[in-house]
């Protein structure tokens, strides 16, 4: 099961509980702010999640990691290339918002290499951590079986932007490509921020081509 969360601060974002149907355990991808109410969502679906996943080191994803993690007691997991960004609050781009400077320190991160299978201790759910910069260095989408969740790599009818630290456009495109649209058409897309799309749709868009 998959519920998306939209939390709200100087930008909306989606926020994801994937979880196995029959053990309500899982995972919670990008707590971007709002961290009571990620929590609330978490107990009213009866999830235990096992892992916090982190697409990209930008502040809209990350904001609310630090104090959802320490309320359900779940580690905080993201891409090597991660740690700079969470580190620096020019990168995370929190230090352009009123919400304040945003950092999440080396200890309270599991750094996790590039091609890490992230699994339930049961088994019964996987996702695959597979790079994807071009949005941010440290750009990751993770993959499972029937969906992925992209972060701000891909959107419906979209792509994320590439005029800040790190961003490329022809890297991401490039990473679209080779990591997104080589995946089954069938594939649903859960982006950071747009609705639900699937592989076999964004290939027909004329920039991909």
């Amino acid at each position: 099961m998959i519920f998306a969360i939209p939390v709200e601060g100087p930008i909306l974002t989606n926020c994801y509980l994937f979880a196995d149907d029959e053990t309500h355990h899982g995972f919670l991808i990008d707590p971007g702010f709002e961290p009571e109410r990620i929590v609330r969502a978490v107990q009213e679906k009866a999830v235990t999640v096992e892992k916090i996943l982190i697409t990209h080191g930008h502040f809209d994803h990350m904001t609310a990691a630090r104090a959802v993690a320490k309320n359900i007691n779940a580690p905080i997991c993201a891409s090597t290339r991660s740690q700079k960004y969470f580190e620096s609050p020019t990168y995370n781009l929190s230090k352009f918002f009123e919400t304040g400077e945003t950092i999440i320190p080396e200890d309270e991160v599991t750094y996790l290499a590039d091609g890490t299978t992230v699994a339930l201790e049961n088994g019964a759910l996987a996702l695959r951590l597979v790079p994807t910069p071009g949005h941010t260095e440290d750009g990751t989408i993770y993959v499972g079986e029937g969906v992925a969740f992209v972060g701000d790599t891909i959107f419906r009818a979209s792509y994320g932007a590439t005029h800040f630290p790190g961003g490329d456009e022809g890297v991401l495109i490039h990473s679209i490509k080779t990591k997104i649209l080589t995946l089954p058409d069938d594939t649903v897309l859960l982006s950071g921020h747009s609705e639900p799309t699937t592989v076999g749709e964004e290939k027909t868009r004329p920039w991909y081509q």
